[in-house]
């Protein structure tokens, strides 16, 4: 996957961040210290990414994370209050 785009209209090369197609879920920022070697190389930062996967989604190849690769493979379901109860009861 290219990660640099170039824009023809400012001249100047941009870049794709991996993020999720749906609901837009990109990379966020931790902060606990890890303590590597003792006391001598503290690390305070650590970037963690989203799970994206590759998934067809309405004819196109997208970059979607597994909470939404999730929830597009759910089957629909009809949630009809006070109606289903009547129905079943009328039999």
């Amino acid at each position: 996957m290219n990660l640099f785009a170039y824009n023809t209209l400012n001249k100047e090369i941009t870049t794709n961040m991996r993020k999720c197609a749906r609901c837009e879920k990109t990379s966020q920022m931790g902060g606990h210290r890890i303590l590597l070697r003792g006391h001598y190389n503290p690390t305070n930062w650590t970037r963690k990414y989203p799970n994206l996967q590759y998934a067809t989604i309405e004819g196109k190849r997208q970059l979607v994370c597994t909470g939404c690769l999730r929830t597009l493979h759910k089957a629909p379901h009809k949630v009809v209050r006070g109606k289903a109860t009547a129905v079943a009861a009328a039999k």
